[in-house]
């Protein structure tokens, strides 16, 4: 079975930094293409933030957090990191991770539970 756990969230202050991780689990390394994180914001839809392909670490990112944010993998943990700097209030909201496989039978998106993040002050 595989599983997605995001880590690292919390409540930080504008201009402050958080980094958030998520670990696969379930024999599931060897057929990962890409991973990414995803936002959702109270009362809006889930947007795309940043992506990362698996093998080669092509990075892919969000005009709203470029700059700001880095993602980074590592791959003998089967793990994804969103380092975010210069937080702004307007980047509260529920982050989660997101694997895109390829098996025999096909390809496959797996997500994790999400991470609240807050930015207060």
């Amino acid at each position: 079975q595989v599983q997605l756990v995001e880590s690292g969230g919390g409540l930080v202050q504008p201009g402050g930094s958080l980094r958030l991780s998520c670990a696969a689990s379930g024999s599931i390394n060897s057929n990962i293409y890409a991973m990414a994180w995803y936002r959702q914001a109270p009362g809006r839809e889930r947007e795309f933030v940043a992506a990362i392909s698996w093998v080669g670490g092509n990075t892919w990112y969000a005009d709203s957090i470029r700059g700001r944010f880095t993602i980074s993998r590592e791959r003998a943990k089967s793990t994804v990191y969103l380092q975010m700097s210069s937080l702004k209030p307007e980047d509260t909201a529920v982050y989660s991770c997101n694997a895109r496989t390829t098996w025999d039978t096909g390809e496959y998106e797996y997500w994790g539970q999400g991470t609240q993040v807050t930015v207060s002050s």
